[in-house]
């Protein structure tokens, strides 16, 4: 006999929510069970027709996960923003019903992950699982080495708390950084240098987690394993 699984639990991988964010939809009266109010606690197993705000959520589900190498000047919305192209419009139909796993802000490039699984979402982005994120950082002018030492070693406050980040040097002229953090806050690495004064002009993602970008050139994708 197939053994039932929480029914929060279930919610939560498919929908990439947290358990207790599907605690919350399922006492907000969002889920029915075989039509039925669903309550919490519940179990369920694929005899159950489970619906979510009207939809109907298939048991059984073909996880995709997606390698995109985005251009700067697309956003990661399925809308265009003003004149500016969605991320969307580099990928086949099949791959449309994907989620961003987190974002990229519509300036910067590199690695964005897509994917229906929303537990690999859910682990991939939130702070608790820490996963490890490193970028390539063009500077609008030399990086003192005062500032340096604040950001890697002290942090700097951005309004929404302090902003630690790891800074290796990568040319002499200190305009190039590799900046490695495991945090995502909004445009952090922005703002934290946009803090000290300095602007940045380029900004590429070259790993995520075990993802790295490889050699994917600009606009190109691929499908990867659950790692």
């Amino acid at each position: 006999m197939e053994e039932k699984i929480r029914l929060n639990k279930f919610l939560a991988e498919r929908l990439g929510l947290s358990r207790r964010q599907a605690d919350d939809a399922i006492a907000a009266g969002k889920v029915l069970v075989n039509q039925k109010p669903a309550v919490l606690g519940a179990r369920i197993d694929k005899n159950d027709k489970v619906c979510y705000n009207g939809s109907i959520i298939p048991y059984s589900v073909g996880y995709l996960y997606l390698g995109l190498n985005k251009p700067a000047g697309y956003v990661c919305s399925r809308k265009r923003q003003g004149d500016f192209p969605t991320i969307y419009e580099l990928l086949p139909e099949k791959y449309q019903n994907l989620k961003t796993v987190g974002r990229l802000d519509r300036d910067s490039s590199g690695l964005i992950l897509l994917t229906n699984d929303g537990d690999f979402a859910f682990k991939m982005t939130h702070p608790s699982f820490a996963k490890i994120k490193v970028y390539i950082v063009e500077l609008d002018h030399a990086l003192e080495p005062l500032h340096q030492q604040e950001i890697s070693d002290f942090g700097i406050e951005i309004g929404d708390g302090v902003s630690k980040l790891g800074l290796e040097r990568l040319d002499e002229t200190r305009i190039k950084w590799r900046v490695t953090m495991s945090e995502g806050r909004n445009r952090q690495i922005r703002r934290t240098f946009g803090a000290l004064g300095y602007t940045v002009v380029k900004l590429k993602r070259i790993i995520f987690g075990k993802y790295e970008l490889d050699k994917l050139k600009e606009g190109e994708f691929m499908e990867v394993e659950r790692v």
